[in-house]
């Protein structure tokens, strides 16, 4: 819904320093403007409202009723944009990095490997923003992206980090009530936890049966799960199997958390990346600094 009826907003700058100084020199001088500039956006401004805001004398200016009760009002306001645009800037200015990736590679591969960045680059802020419906990389306001990709966007700077590895993960727990699971033939006969999000183009189970040249299956029971987090962390509490990315789970499979049933794995092109707009502004040297660090965390 638009907003109306707004004023000139740039009057309002005018108005509210010309009040708060009781005096058009004293505004101009604060707004590095000519005292006739400020003259004029208060005129325009009167003439917007159709009421005038001062009481005009030969050697000073006072704020007319509506004007002090205007000028109260538009004074809260700016202070309020202010405050907001100071906090923006405050983000903008730091020694920090805004990094945007999916909930998923957030939680499962970046968040636990942070740690070792801020020891080492303690005076460095990280902003992590987790976002999933992402359908033009390019329009991210972000400094880097990670983010899984079965093609590569145009207009960025892709580096792949490492490659889709697609297989059946479960617990130990899940296995041992489900031995017969170790035949791929079998598998059709767990509670399938599948990822219930239409926006991803990430493997599903129908897909990974077909890419190996495997006959679809159908399963006896399904979980639909829409965040990939949840539906490994339903994996990990013996709910079904589950098609795991290796390496957003290699930690549970090294400490045995999660096991493969069957020894098939799906490899194709697609790939995780770190992704940045070229000719971004901002602080480089941290940007390659985090740049440098994540590569080295790559398997």
């Amino acid at each position: 819904m638009k907003i109306q009826p707004l004023p000139p907003l740039n009057s309002l700058v005018a108005f509210e320093a010309s009040a708060r100084h009781l005096s058009f020199t004293a505004a101009a001088r604060e707004l590095n403007v000519t005292q006739g500039a400020i003259s004029r956006q208060i005129r325009l401004l009167e003439e917007y409202l159709g009421e005038s805001l001062f009481v005009r004398n030969t050697r000073e200016v006072n704020l007319s009723h509506i004007g002090s009760g205007y000028f109260e009002t538009v004074q809260g306001l700016l202070k309020q944009l202010a405050t907001a645009t100071g906090e923006i800037r405050r983000w903008q200015g730091a020694r920090q990095i805004t990094l945007m990736t999916s909930s998923a590679l957030a939680a499962l591969w970046l968040l636990p490997r942070v740690g070792d960045f801020q020891r080492l680059y303690e005076d460095v802020d990280l902003r992590i923003i987790a976002h999933d419906q992402v359908k033009d990389p390019s329009r991210l306001d972000c400094d880097l992206a990670l983010y899984y990709c079965s093609t590569p966007p145009k207009n960025m700077i892709v580096t792949p980090l490492f490659p889709e590895e697609v297989f059946p993960v479960c617990s130990p727990a899940y296995l041992a009530k489900h031995p017969h699971l170790e035949d791929i033939e079998q598998l059709a006969a767990a509670t399938w936890l599948t990822l219930d999000d239409p926006q991803r183009d990430w493997i599903g189970w129908q897909q990974w049966f077909e890419y190996q040249d495997l006959a679809p299956r159908t399963p006896r029971h399904r979980v639909n799960i829409n965040n990939y987090s949840m539906l490994i962390q339903s994996a990990l509490s013996g709910q079904g199997i589950a098609l795991a990315w290796s390496n957003l789970i290699g930690d549970h499979l090294q400490t045995g958390a999660l096991v493969r049933p069957v020894g098939q794995v799906l490899r194709t092109e697609a790939q995780f990346c770190l992704l940045e707009r070229p000719g971004m502004a901002g602080n480089h040297s941290l940007v390659r600094y985090f740049r440098e660090w994540l590569l080295q965390q790559v398997p």
